[in-house]
């Protein structure tokens, strides 16, 4: 996604480890998810730390933030523009492996909103998961 990149900032362990476990998950996790398994590897960082960082990987481009109007934003280790699809039922969130729409930001200039610097575009429904539980319910 679009962002002004600050001045780099050394990687710090901290930073290097939160790094590393939103990067080796797909889970879209939240800050807490992070902190918690990141004082596997370091015990006494703080949650504090862990906010502090997510920030500068965020500002740096290294992460993207997932904000959906909750009360917590999700963390996605993959800064690069794709789509994603929300559980309605489960809140889980999932990387659809399917090509970013550049013509739609075209579209969008064209239509006349001016300045078109990037999009977001979420689909939501159920996931496998919850889809496979309504529908064996709806035959009990």
């Amino acid at each position: 996604m679009y962002q002004n990149k600050p001045r780099m900032q050394r990687m710090t362990k901290q930073r290097r480890v939160i790094l590393e476990i939103l990067r080796s998950t797909d889970i879209h996790p939240t800050a807490d998810w992070i902190y918690a398994k990141a004082r596997e590897i370091i015990p006494d960082i703080s949650l504090g730390t862990v906010y502090r960082n997510l920030g500068i990987l965020k500002a740096q481009g290294e992460i993207a933030e997932l904000n959906y109007g909750s009360t917590y934003s999700r963390y996605d280790g993959n800064p690069h523009p794709h789509y994603h699809h929300v559980c309605l039922e489960c809140g889980r969130i999932a990387d659809l492996p399917m090509p970013v729409r550049q013509d739609l930001e075209e579209e969008a200039k064209a239509k006349g909103c001016g300045s078109v610097l990037y999009h977001r575009l979420e689909f939501y429904g159920l996931c496998p998961q919850c889809q496979r539980k309504r529908e064996k319910e709806g035959q009990s």
